[in-house]
């Protein structure tokens, strides 16, 4: 057909309308124009953009073939329908007035309508419908482009899902978490910011935790982490203290901060050739004042035992000074009645009542004895994780451990049972073990000191494991080393040698008992068992 009108324009019959001549130009198009017009009508119908034409009422006239693998209908199952047969009832009805609003005032609208494809299946489509006007400007037609943009809706609903459960760890987190961008502005926080924003009372939290950082570790996490220089340097675990309003004394927090580089997010950057990306903070803050208060009390509480020990060991000395002094009385009064009796010149009657001198001032001097001991005070029996008890102990001898060099290699249960018992006596026990293990390791001339603590439980009992590297028992004293007033060490002044002797009561009172480990050669392994013998008051 195209090549008969082609013929016929080339030699027109004589009188032919130009009308004629320019319909049959349009149709068939000029083959020395570069775009005839048959084009247009092949592009549109081989776009893989979903297009259609409809009448003034929306009355389908033109699909293309995009349309019919879109919709699921085939070419003449639409023409003559209208648009309707593509509607859903998941599109709200505001949606289809404000549509049709639209183009009725010669405008396009653009938007997103939920569609029903042939089977029932619903899409999401992505619309533009635009009239096509006639030559007296009214509306002709209607032309509609759209698309498939399901998917792109299912991954836009999965990043928001995403991006909320990520915000709803963040809030739910124990730990003030906040995001800076290179200059020190927040990007992200979470809950817990906000709660401390609050009790700071509408103080930002970020420039007092930069201060403290700057004023007690000496950096500033954003200097450090993401500095103009380049690369940066993680932190972790630096502890600061912040004056609080309302707060009983400082509170504690544990900072990290960590460097995140994000993804040049230009164009240029799509295919990998962007610029290096954005540096972030990513910087922790972990409330430790509790930890803080419970190592200060029990500094406290050691600070009150050491001073009440002080003055009952000053008292003690007070009661033995004066014991002492009036001992030596009957001392004297014994070597001159020797004397006497050596030279013959004592007689018994004559020594009758020097005798009882002496048994006046010996009693005496017993009585001041005794009023020197400290009144016995018996503890309840409650129930005890030995775990926590050995902590607390440790944390009580940091100072000493550290002031001696000595490594702890803490190795607790995992899954300790709880016993009964009085745990004044047990943080006893456990610091004269330790104590002495401390001096063992002193003693051993050794470069490295090493204390190894463990626990683990058995059937019916908790055992205690205190390892040292000091010089150990030799084999003849293992026993002895249990004995009241015997002293192994060669520094012992200070040492009443009754460490052990005591330790070994209070095990024996709680259904337990302490041995030295014949086996072990490098050092001293003092094993400790504890058990529930002892009855809960």
């Amino acid at each position: 057909m195209r090549n008969a009108i082609a013929a016929f324009l080339r030699q027109p019959p004589a009188g032919t309308p130009p009308e004629v001549l320019a319909a049959l130009r349009l149709m068939a198009g000029d083959a020395s124009e570069p775009l005839p017009p048959r084009l247009y009508f092949e592009t549109v119908e081989q776009s893989p953009v979903a297009i259609s034409i409809t009448d003034s009422a929306a009355n389908i006239l033109y699909a293309n073939a995009a349309f019919e693998h879109l919709s699921g209908y085939r070419r003449d199952e639409l023409l003559g329908k209208n648009q309707s047969i593509l509607s859903s009832n998941a599109t709200p009805e505001s949606i289809y007035r404000q549509l049709w609003r639209t183009i009725q005032r010669k405008k396009t609208w653009t938007g997103t309508l939920v569609n029903q494809r042939k089977g029932g299946a619903e899409y999401l489509a992505e619309l533009a419908i635009s009239p096509v006007l006639d030559s007296s400007g009214e509306i002709a037609y209607f032309l509609g482009m759209h698309r498939d943009v399901t998917r792109e809706h299912e991954l836009a609903s999965a990043l928001r899902q995403q991006k909320t459960r990520i915000e709803n760890v963040l809030d739910a987190a124990p730990t003030v978490m906040v995001l800076l961008d290179a200059e020190g502005e927040i990007i992200l926080d979470n809950m817990e910011y906000k709660k401390l924003f609050g009790d700071l009372r509408g103080r930002e939290p970020l420039p007092l935790i930069r201060a403290a950082l700057r004023e007690q570790a000496g950096f500033d996490p954003l200097e450090r982490t993401v500095p103009a220089s380049g690369d940066g340097e993680d932190f972790k675990n630096v502890e600061v203290s912040l004056e609080v309003p309302g707060s009983l004394g400082p509170r504690w927090f544990s900072c990290s901060g960590t460097r995140i580089s994000e993804q040049d997010g230009s164009a240029r950057g799509y295919f990998g050739w962007g610029q290096r990306g954005d540096a972030r903070l990513l910087l922790l803050a972990t409330d430790v004042t509790a930890r803080h208060r419970e190592i200060e009390r029990a500094h406290l509480e050691h600070l009150r035992a050491r001073i009440a020990e002080q003055r009952l060991t000053q008292g003690m000395r007070e009661a033995l000074a004066a014991a002492s002094y009036q001992i030596q009385t009957p001392l004297n009064l014994l070597r001159a009645a020797s004397a006497m009796f050596a030279n013959g010149a004592g007689t018994i009657e004559g020594f009758a009542p020097t005798l009882a001198q002496i048994t006046a001032t010996s009693e005496q001097a017993l009585k001041t004895l005794q009023a020197a001991l400290p009144d016995e005070i018996v503890e309840a029996g409650v129930s005890v994780n030995v775990n926590e008890l050995l902590r607390h102990v440790l944390a009580l001898e940091t100072d000493a451990l550290l002031s001696s060099g000595v490594t702890v290699d803490w190795r607790p249960a995992h899954v300790l049972p709880e016993i009964t018992a009085r745990q004044t006596e047990l943080r006893s026990l456990f610091k004269n073990l330790i104590d002495n293990a401390l001096q063992a390791t002193r003693e051993s001339g050794r470069s490295q000191r090493e204390l190894h603590i463990s626990t683990r439980a058995l059937a019916d009992a908790v055992e205690v494991c205190i390892q040292d590297s000091g010089p150990g028992f030799p084999s003849g004293d293992r026993y002895k080393a249990f004995e009241p007033f015997y002293i192994g060490w060669r520094q012992r002044r200070g040492r009443a040698g009754m460490g052990l002797p005591l330790a070994q009561e209070i095990a024996n009172q709680h259904g337990g008992s302490i041995e030295i480990d014949p086996d072990y050669n490098d050092g001293c392994r003092l094993l400790v068992t504890l058990t529930n013998a002892l009855p809960r008051d």
